[in-house]
């Protein structure tokens, strides 16, 4: 229980410090802020003083100048070290500690040595209880909280104004719906006992959260935004009138109907974050993935590029029938097709998942050190490489996929497109050494928004033009 020293009612909500990969983009790291702090923010009630610590945006150390009765701590993987850390320095100085997030999730007995209480599954939904357990000297060790609560469309709004809105792109970070109609082996949402049934939010609900924040760009972060066609083409036509742009994550086979890419541009879309993991279908099959053939990846992505939807493409590079030649036909491709940005990560078995189970049990695990668990290291033993091949393949990737000369190769067909393309990825992908300056000074906002809007001008001028055309001119592109 807390200790006398503690300050009653004070809650202190901690996104723990990660390192950085340097052939990442530091700036998507401040892109949007996570809506895991300020959902649980939202949930608190409102005789608690909320207080939000990033430590990502280099402010310093978390405060210790008042410490809080409860400490709510988000762990994912690669962080999980400085998250227990955390933990424990909180610990001695009497505040109850709380762990929850994906991590605590696939290994809560790990966890639980780390805090007087974790939290598995949803923890929005069972954090007023959480709390009331506290004031009442009854904290149990563990709560599971259910993704299948009839509550979630009933969820209270994420608490935004805990944030500095200097300090990001965007605070318009919203969520429509929960889950995806895939389960590939790799992914976090795979992770054995997680049950999240793909749900909606209601329509309002989702148009009030962007609403309220009257920020020109709208960043869904949603699983996968394009699982329910039927939900996304409502969402379009809800968002048309708003006059805002917006980016999410969906699947490619969103375009299997080009009507609906076609709604989604109208609608403000300037952008995808598409994964397309791999060139060879046999493993996405092995992975479990359900997606068009790849021999089809670039007419889809024609049809989104045409009307005017940029791609960020995601690849994982070390499946089981990935040789050492995937590196240079992965990078290939992506300049073939003009992909405008590209996102790759090694192989990663997150524990829970079946990859991890399936890799451990042919003994091809090589550590369970949690901070390479980052997607830029390879932990396991590759089929048909070395894991340094793998390691330095990646790198390569990288480095040859945001060169000059492949950025240039890379740029739209469209004349207008180009100046904004080069603008985005000097700032997103060429400005790591600007990055904790921008961060550090709060200097994220001021230094991104007039960029964006003038995207978003540009993008209503194309919006009209799309509009005025003929709906069979885009559908004129498909076989």
């Amino acid at each position: 229980m807390a200790g006398s020293a503690t300050a009653p009612g004070e809650l202190l909500l901690i996104n723990p410090f990660y390192p950085k990969d340097p052939w990442g983009s530091f700036g998507k790291h401040v892109l949007t802020p996570s809506l895991a702090l300020t959902s649980i923010g939202g949930a608190t009630p409102h005789e608690w003083r909320v207080r939000v610590w990033d430590e990502n945006l280099l402010q310093d150390l978390p405060p210790v100048d008042l410490v809080p009765e409860v400490v709510g701590i988000t762990v994912h993987i690669t962080f999980a070290r400085r998250a227990y850390e955390l933990a424990r320095w909180y610990r001695l100085h009497g505040s109850d500690v709380i762990l929850g997030g994906p991590h605590v999730t696939a290994c809560p007995g790990e966890a639980e040595q780390h805090a007087d209480a974790i939290v598995v599954g949803d923890g929005v939904s069972v954090w007023p209880q959480v709390l009331h357990d506290v004031r009442h000297g009854k904290l149990k060790r563990r709560y599971k909280g259910s993704y299948r609560t009839p509550e979630y469309r009933a969820s209270p709004p994420p608490r935004r104004d805990l944030l500095d809105r200097n300090c990001f792109l965007t605070t318009s970070s919203v969520i429509a719906t929960r889950g995806c109609h895939n389960r590939c082996d790799f992914c976090f949402l795979a992770v054995d006992g997680l049950d999240m049934p793909y749900q909606m939010r209601d329509m309002q609900q989702v148009i009030n959260d962007i609403l309220v924040e009257r920020q020109p760009y709208t960043v869904f972060i949603d699983n996968n935004l394009g699982s329910n066609r039927h939900f996304l083409r409502r969402l379009c036509a809800a968002l048309k009138p708003l006059g805002t742009i917006w980016s999410a994550a969906t699947s490619l086979d969103v375009t299997d109907d080009p009507t609906l890419v076609r709604e989604m541009a109208l609608s403000g879309c300037t952008g995808v974050f598409v994964g397309f993991e791999s060139l060879t279908n046999a493993n996405l099959v092995d992975a479990g993935k359900r997606t068009p053939p790849p021999s089809d990846y670039a007419r889809r992505v024609s049809l989104l590029q045409d009307s005017g939807i940029q791609v960020n493409g995601s690849f994982v590079l070390g499946f089981d029938h990935d040789r050492p030649n995937v590196f240079e036909r992965v990078v290939a491709w992506i300049e073939d097709v003009r992909l405008e940005c590209a996102t790759y990560q090694i192989l990663t078995p997150y524990p829970g998942t079946p990859l991890y189970a399936r890799l451990k049990a042919a003994g091809r695990l090589l550590h369970s050190n949690w901070d390479l668990y980052d997607t830029a290291h390879c932990v396991f033993r590759p089929r048909h490489m070395d894991p340094e091949e793998l390691e330095a393949g990646y790198s390569w990737c990288y480095e040859r996929t945001f060169s000059p000369l492949s950025v240039w190769r890379r740029r739209p067909r469209q004349l207008g497109a180009v100046p904004p393309y080069l603008a985005m990825t000097a700032l997103y992908k060429w400005s790591n050494r600007l990055w904790p300056l921008l961060i550090r000074h709060r200097l994220v906002g001021p230094a991104w928004r007039p960029l964006v809007r003038l995207s978003r001008r540009r993008h209503l001028r194309l919006r009209r033009r799309l509009a005025a055309a003929r709906p069979s001119a885009v559908l004129e592109v498909t076989p």
